[in-house]
This record gives C-alpha cells, structure tokens and sequence, in this order.
C-alpha cells in the first residue's frame, strides 16, 4: 500500500509512466491500473480487493451444511458413506460431491487427519486360496482388555476364511501352548480339520525357531495343516479376520462386561448371532452359516508321526537340539528335541532340513554348520532361485 501512494505521489510530480515502470520494475499496464483506481476512489483505491466471487452457484446452503453434519454426529461413517446415506434418505437434493462433504466434517472439527505411514509393498505370496470352506482357518487374539472387575481377558478366535464362519471366541487363561492348543483340538473335533491355518508371527502361533515354527504349528504340521504367516507388522495379511475383530468390538466391548463369566456369554452370543442371522456383504448378504460346511478331515485319535518321501533321510534331534552328520553334531534349536528331521540332497554338499513339508533351512555337511538361507549364488546353482 506504501509504495503504491509513494508511485503516485511520483507521477503527480511529473514523473513518466515509462520511468516508473522501470523504477518499480512493473509494466506500464499495472501504473495505469493503479492511476486509474485512484482517480475513481482516491487513497482507498489502492487497496488490494477481495477475489472471492459475488455468486457461486455450487456453494452449499446452510441446510445443506447442517445435513451433513447431523448425519455425521448420528453414523459416524465417512464422506462417502454419508454420501450414499444422504442420498438415499433425500434422492431430491444434489447432494455435493466426497472432497467436498469431506472439507465441511473438516471445518466443523468432525474430523483428523491422519499420520502418514510409509506403506509395505504388494507381498508377492497372495493369501492361500479360499474357494471352498476349511481351506483356510484364520486366527488370532483380539487384543487383551480388563472387564469391569478387573479382570484380564485374551479372547483367541478362530474364523473359516471362506464363508467367515466364526469357528470360537474363547477367552483363555494364558495365551500359552497348552492353552491354545486346547482350543484348536476342541475346534478340529467338533468342525474335522482345515488345510491351512493362517495366523501372524507372535506367539504362540509362531516363534524364532528355524522355519517360524512354534509348538503349537509343529501340532498343526502332524495334523497334516500348512501353518500361514502374514509379513510382520502387517495385519490388513489377515485383514477378513481383522474385519471380524471390528465388528466383535463394537459389540461387545463397549464397553466390556462386569466380569469374565459375563464376558464371555457376550461371546457366545456374538457368534451366534454373527453366524446364524447377521448378513455379510462379501456373501452377497447370505450368513456365513447357511456357506460353512463341516471339514472331511477329522480329527484322529492320536497325533500321527511325520511322513517323509524316499530321498529323504530321516535324524532325529537330540534333546538339546543338535543334528548328527558324519559323526558331527550341528545345532538347530531346542524346540526340535526328540523331533524326526528330514535331509534331502541338492548336491554332495548342501541338504535341505525339513519338518515334514516346511522348510528349516540348510545343512552345509562339509563344514557341518545349519544356514536358514544360503547366499544368491549357491541358491541359483542350486536351482533354488531363477537366475535372473
């Protein structure tokens, strides 16, 4: 504003437009521009204008901003869910558009914006496939909380990836061995047993030991069961079962029952209502229910020994947990101790170590030292790995 009076005062002393021009380092056009508005309203003329428009067709109405809203503060869903509520509640009103509906929940402080996260790359192993019920079991402990009397609860829930059956949501007193596997042996009697088990990376579902086996999936691998890991810290690799888990929250635990006992029937009413009544969008609104279908594969009497093919030699590990080659011992882990491990040949040198069909690693007989990998070159020589 300053120095537009100064340019005025400039040429009222009889400078030239075209020296102004080159003083203040504008073009001629905006000197006659600024003339101009001070010859029509004076020093207040040389203001800078609004260039908010006089009408705009588009901007929303007061009611409509109110609509918006209110159906916020009632479902709680986002801009485009509100959109296809909005919409069917009122189909006479051009309802705006997600950005938009989006920037008034902002205005009004209905919304947050959320941390960037650096996002993990497509995992290159799709999810087993699930075209029919009991090919893939998912499982996990839904996040531990206290009921009203101060009780600790783990709920372990185990779903049919296929038609989303929820097989058990039992709260354990430990999240251990025994106690877990409990759980899985009541499910494989009453519903026979599935061909995968897809779970994530903690415990007791998988561990550090060579191959990720814990004791729970070394059970699961004699029952003839592939144990499924997700990649770590990701759970959207089981994101059906994490569904489920959304769902079971706002059900149950909100918020959670006076005592354990209590909790737990609001469980077992979950499930019943979850698989008997509840429609599922991903089954075209059908139950899961009315898609589930008991397992072939029963449970047997008794855990069956592993069973390896011919070229398979088979050692068994020492209690504490050493491999004997060649006279020479090389450990492996604890959690093998008394186990039956199988050696295949890949060449006079290198064996594959497996528990029944998982991989564990390798043995480098020469000098009798276990890998759980081996380096490119040897794995390409190997054929192992694609030579490109």
């Amino acid at each position: 504003m300053d120095v537009r009076v100064q340019l005025i005062e400039e040429y009222e002393e009889g400078e030239s437009v075209t020296a102004l021009a080159e003083i203040y380092g504008v073009s001629r056009k905006t000197i006659y521009k600024w003339l101009a508005r001070h010859e029509e309203n004076g020093a207040a003329g040389l203001a800078d204008r609004s260039r908010t428009p006089h009408h705009s067709p588009t901007q929303l109405s007061d009611e409509t901003v109110a609509e918006i809203i209110a159906a916020r503060q009632r479902w709680k869903w986002g801009p485009r869910k509100l959109r296809i509520k909005l919409t069917e509640t009122n189909p006479k009103i051009v309802w705006p558009v997600e950005s938009t509906i989006g920037e008034v929940l902002k205005r009004a402080g209905l919304t947050r914006r959320r941390k960037l996260r650096v996002r993990t790359p497509p995992y290159a192993q799709p999810f087993a496939s699930t075209d029919a019920a009991n090919q893939t079991w998912c499982a996990d402990y839904k996040g531990w909380f206290r009921t009203g009397d101060g009780t600790r609860c783990d709920p372990l829930t185990i779903t049919d990836a296929h038609s989303r059956y929820l097989l058990r949501c039992q709260i354990t007193p430990k999240t251990n061995t025994i106690h877990v596997a409990a759980v899985f042996d009541a499910a494989f009697e009453e519903y026979g047993l599935p061909l995968v088990i897809h779970t994530d990376n903690g415990t007791p579902f998988a561990s550090r030991a060579p191959g990720g086996l814990s004791r729970v999936s070394m059970r699961w691998v004699k029952l003839g069961i592939v144990p499924e890991r997700s990649r770590p810290a990701s759970p959207q690799d089981n994101g059906r079962h994490e569904r489920m888990h959304s769902t079971l929250k706002q059900t149950t635990l909100s918020p959670p029952q006076a005592n354990g006992r209590r909790q737990q029937e609001a469980f077992d009413a979950f499930q019943l209502e979850y698989n008997e009544e509840r429609p599922h969008e991903a089954l075209d609104d059908a139950t899961p229910a009315s898609q589930y279908s008991l397992s072939p594969r029963p449970m047997p009497r008794r855990l069956p020994d592993l069973v390896y093919d011919d070229d398979v030699q088979v050692r068994r590990i020492s209690q504490q947990g050493s491999l004997k080659w060649k006279c020479e011992r090389t450990f492996l882990s604890e959690i093998f101790a008394y186990e039956w491990i199988g050696l295949r040949a890949l060449d006079e040198r290198y064996f594959e170590v497996l528990y029944g069909p998982v991989r564990l690693g390798f043995l480098d007989s020469d000098r009798h030292t276990f890998h759980r990998k081996l380096g490119a070159a040897v794995e390409r020589r190997l054929g192992l790995r694609p030579p490109f």
